[in-house]
């Protein structure tokens, strides 16, 4: 009996914002991006382990991580942002 098992990376972008990057001091477009590693069984993913969250700029690639309540806030921000 052979048993498949072992953990899938995935990424899926959260939100866009714009502001200045730490790295190329530019003001562009950031992606704020959820990197999730599951646990899979003969390739069907069971459950999350890891999760992580970091800031990936669209013009130089630089990436900061971030912490979820700042995530949170930043949803909160554009969603206050389309009220208006």
């Amino acid at each position: 009996m052979f048993l498949l098992f072992g953990s899938r990376a995935t990424e899926q972008i959260v939100n866009v914002v714009t502001f200045v990057c730490g790295y190329c001091h530019t003001s562009a477009r950031q992606n704020v991006v959820r990197s999730a590693n599951r646990f899979t069984l003969f390739f069907v993913p069971l459950f999350t382990f890891s999760t992580r969250f970091y800031n990936e700029c669209t013009n130089c690639g630089g990436r900061t991580a971030l912490t979820r309540a700042q995530v949170e806030h930043s949803l909160s921000s554009v969603a206050r942002d389309t009220a208006r």
